[in-house]
């Protein structure tokens, strides 16, 4: 299961990531925001995200704010999130096999959305590499 959520920067990019993940028939949570409100806050689904992710610890998170700096600070400070800024498809695929992320921000006016496509596909399909990279996230965690 993907969680998802956005604010109203990054609204236009989850939604385009929430069609292709639809038609890969990955199954979603859709968090918001359902529409373009220049007054709400990223804080405000981040919120909304940590709920949900309680709920089921075994999801990944995609969220989406104007740079994904929002997003990326919000979720890491969610027990048990590990989340990645993602800029190119490369960092995405070492931040899962060597920190476990399982949470990816991304900027809605800084990223087009085949780059983030592309970064969604990695976030999806790479695998954590185990061994030592498992000691290192356990010993943020703890």
């Amino acid at each position: 299961m993907i969680i998802l959520g956005a604010d109203h920067a990054g609204f236009e990019l989850k939604e385009n990531i929430k069609n292709y993940l639809i038609e890969q028939n990955e199954d979603i949570v859709d968090v918001g925001a359902f529409k373009v409100d220049q007054e709400d806050d990223f804080s405000t689904f981040v919120k909304l995200i940590s709920k949900a992710f309680l709920n089921n610890n075994q999801v990944k998170i995609i969220a989406c704010c104007g740079s994904g700096v929002g997003m990326n600070i919000g979720l890491n400070k969610i027990k048990g999130v590990f989340s990645c800024l993602g800029h190119s498809v490369e960092e995405v695929k070492k931040a899962r096999e060597h920190n476990n992320i399982n949470a990816l921000a991304l900027g809605g006016r800084t990223t087009n959305f085949d780059l983030a496509k592309q970064m969604v596909e990695t976030f999806l399909n790479t695998e954590h590499l185990g061994g030592k990279y498992t000691k290192r996230m356990e010993e943020i965690d703890n």
